[in-house]
């Protein structure tokens, strides 16, 4: 338990297990206002993709790819 100004607030107990963060209101709302959103794919489109990232990744791995500085440098 945790006492807050004559209040007590009960947790669950997986909270306890898993940890307990305490942030003020106006921090909260920063944090949330600058998290990114966190989207997994499923199913055959998924797979696809990641079939694609990691052909991408190989060519990196193998030198195949290149930096550009600039969208002019794709010519």
């Amino acid at each position: 338990m945790i006492k807050v100004d004559s209040s007590v607030i009960k947790l669950p107990k997986q909270a306890l297990k898993d940890g307990v963060v305490i942030l003020g209101m106006g921090e909260y709302i920063k944090l949330r206002a600058n998290s990114v959103p966190t989207y997994y794919l499923t199913g055959k489109k998924a797979k696809e993709l990641d079939k694609l990232v990691e052909q991408g990744l190989k060519e990196h791995r193998e030198g195949k790819t290149k930096r550009l500085n600039s969208l002019v440098d794709l010519r």
